[in-house]
């Protein structure tokens, strides 16, 4: 097992902290649990805690980005896409600000904290949102280098980060993009797309798929918005089945997105794993992911439905 994406924000950050010194980290009293404590113990200097005021959070860091500085702001999902929503669309969106939104503890893996700070809803809401990059990056690897990426970029950027830990997916020779998907497997027979904590039950499913006689391909997509449609496109054309994979709401989403690429270009039978039209609750994330059918053996499943639907 690798480490959770969040601890992979906060050593990049402090790395990136000594090469850009207009690099600013905000927080609202959680620094311990997003890491930004790590840029803050390195960088006092340059880190603000403004408090339990998420609003505030967003509407200082704007105020940041329109002076040359590059802010990074950190909170939980829930509270930097719900309760910001507003100073987002607003003050960063809305005026194209170098703002860039670091969430952690997206979905339902926050675990025992329950639905009303389980964010489900976050990439629906950020990726509606004129001029707003949207990333979901699978492990330490690509977050590392998905956080680097946002200190070059100008422009607003949401980065969805976890709680939990999630197994090691990309080696050294990987490089981020975005709006470019990363092929994880060939396969004729479908393709499987995943973002997140999901990519790794993507290829577990893969693998089970072979046994029963089915080539899957496997498309790794940290890339929200912009989404890689060129990927999706010869995806459909070349296996004619998708299955999409998210630790998020089935609407709004990876699945969401995917299918508006498929409809415009190519239509193909397509199969949503994913939160259904519901809230989460308090539980250990093993116990979660089970009950909300985002498991390798749910992919699976999935997978077998929409290649009967081609069929």
């Amino acid at each position: 097992m690798g480490k959770a994406t969040r601890d992979a924000y906060g050593e990049a950050l402090k790395e990136l902290g000594g090469r850009y010194r207009d690099i600013v980290v905000l927080d609202a009293d959680l620094s311990k649990s997003t890491k930004t404590a790590v840029f803050a113990k390195a960088y006092p200097d340059r880190f603000i805690n403004v408090g339990i005021a998420e609003q505030n959070l967003v509407g200082t860091a704007a105020g940041l980005a329109a002076a040359g500085k590059i802010p990074f702001l950190s909170t939980f999902a829930m509270f930097a896409a719900g309760r910001a929503f507003e100073q987002i669309r607003n003050s960063v969106c809305y005026p194209h600000l170098n703002v860039k939104i670091c969430a952690t503890h997206a979905g339902l893996t926050v675990g025992e904290d329950g639905a009303s700070h389980q964010a489900i809803e976050d990439i629906n809401l950020m990726r509606g949102l004129p001029g707003m990059t949207v990333l979901v990056p699978a492990d330490a690897t690509e977050t590392h280098q998905a956080v680097a990426w946002a200190a070059e970029y100008k422009g607003p950027v949401y980065l969805r980060l976890g709680r939990s830990s999630v197994p090691d997916i990309f080696g050294e020779s990987y490089r981020f993009a975005p709006g470019r998907a990363a092929l994880l497997a060939e396969g004729a027979d479908l393709t499987i797309i995943a973002c997140g904590i999901m990519v790794a039950p993507a290829r577990q499913a893969a693998d089970e798929l072979t046994q029963a006689g089915l080539s899957a391909r496997v498309l790794a997509m940290a890339s929200i918005k912009p989404i890689d449609r060129d990927a999706i496109v010869k995806a459909a054309r070349d296996t004619g089945a998708l299955v999409t994979c998210e630790e998020h709401s089935i609407i709004g989403g990876l699945g969401s997105a995917v299918a508006e690429v498929l409809a415009e270009n190519a239509p193909a039978p397509l199969e949503r794993v994913g939160v259904l039209d519901t809230f989460g609750e308090s539980g250990t994330p093993d116990a979660l992911l089970a009950k909300y059918n985002l498991t390798a053996a749910d992919i699976v499943r999935a997978a077998k439905r929409v290649v009967e639907r081609k069929r």
